[in-house]
């Protein structure tokens, strides 16, 4: 195995669009969405080892990629790794590091095992989480069902994104209950009909989505529980972007630029920050 075969990217994800739609019968949301993979986020790192480990400093508790490990292993066998991972993808942040790092695991794991088999890889992904099938391949991708029906809709068109991380963090079931109490989830008719909209939106626009599309369904319960977020959208606007938002569950605020120049711009326009701004593009972008 070829050094770089060693070190594999965990992409950040933006939700270029996210509906929400009704609870199902096991408790999870309908959903569609937009996902777009970022080309910065986490670097996951293996070794031969005499046991399966995950290290992953700054990171309390469960992590992710540690059941994806133990999950292919127990599916597919294979020599135990240590997996390093340093972080760059905001933690609790809605721009889903965790599944991503499950999914670099999942992909790391299978190449040092000689295993091909992505239906493998795909029903163990489903089963550590919802977003964690969608990282599998970073791609851009039309995200149904609780976001675990996907089908690739070709690369974006080059732009660029501006991430202010926050201090604060978000959990993402806390994100969800919130939504309920303020009655965000659409009806099924309702998101039925945004479904074909984003089909006939794919393509238009400088970020590959209809300008009335770029919605995020969570933002209005992410802004209640951390106020902070108000701020943020305020900056990134007034620093240029042609858009700005809340990414997935948040608190991480994203605003997107038509020109990648132009959020680089932006990154100096907002000044030192803790956490640091960054300026960053489509993965796979094409142009």
């Amino acid at each position: 195995m070829t050094p770089d075969a060693r070190v594999e990217l965990a992409p950040a994800k933006l939700n270029l669009c996210l509906f929400l739609g009704p609870v199902r019968a096991d408790g999870r949301h309908e959903l569609v969405s937009v996902m777009q993979p970022l080309a910065f986020g986490d670097d996951v790192t293996m070794e031969e080892s005499d046991r399966d480990e995950v290290v992953c400093a700054g990171v309390d508790g469960p992590n992710l990629a540690e059941a994806a490990l133990r999950a292919f292993r127990e599916a597919a066998g294979g020599t135990p790794l240590r997996l390093t991972i340093t972080k760059r993808t905001p933690v609790a942040a809605g721009m889903g590091g965790g599944s991503a790092d499950a999914a670099a695991a999942l992909r790391i794991a299978a190449r040092a095992a000689g295993v091909e088999d992505d239906r493998l890889l795909l029903d163990i992904a489903g089963r550590l989480g919802a977003d964690v099938p969608s990282q599998l391949r970073p791609a851009r991708v039309l995200a149904t069902g609780v976001g675990e029906r996907l089908e690739a809709i070709g690369p974006a068109p080059r732009f660029g994104v501006v991430v202010l991380p926050s201090s604060r963090r978000l959990s993402t079931a806390d994100v969800y209950t919130e939504a309920d109490r303020l009655g965000l989830p659409r009806s099924e008719d309702d998101l039925a009909v945004l479904l074909d909209a984003v089909g006939e939106g794919l393509e238009r626009g400088p970020f590959g989505l209809a300008d009335e599309l770029l919605v995020n369904d969570l933002e209005p319960a992410a802004r209640s529980l951390c106020p902070s977020i108000d701020a943020e959208l305020t900056a990134i606007r007034a620093a240029g972007a042609e858009h700005a938002m809340v990414s997935g569950s948040g608190p991480t605020v994203v605003g997107l630029f038509a020109d990648p120049d132009a959020a680089r711009d932006a990154v100096e326009a907002l000044g030192p920050r803790v956490p640091p701004a960054i300026a960053t593009e489509p993965l796979g972008a094409r142009g």
